[in-house]
């Protein structure tokens, strides 16, 4: 595999299937010994991140019963 003039490197399919790798992961290098490791970064969770960031912001006055009745198209 060659590296490209931007330091790129494709991460063959079947390695990137096995370890869940999709466009938009964070990953993490570490140099060990006289070799690179890449792995998933710990922080990836950007859902659960979103929503403890959004926690305690809703500001409708809703109680959480009206919200999913509101969702579920019920009057």
């Amino acid at each position: 595999m060659r590296l490209t003039s931007k330091g790129q490197v494709t991460i063959p399919q079947h390695i990137r299937e096995k370890l869940g790798l999709r466009p938009g992961i964070q990953v993490d290098f570490d140099i060990v010994g006289d070799s690179v490791r890449i792995r998933r970064s710990k922080d990836q969770d950007i859902g659960r991140r979103l929503v403890e960031h959004m926690r305690g912001r809703a500001t409708s006055g809703l109680t959480t019963d009206q919200i999913m009745a509101m969702t579920r198209g019920e009057d």
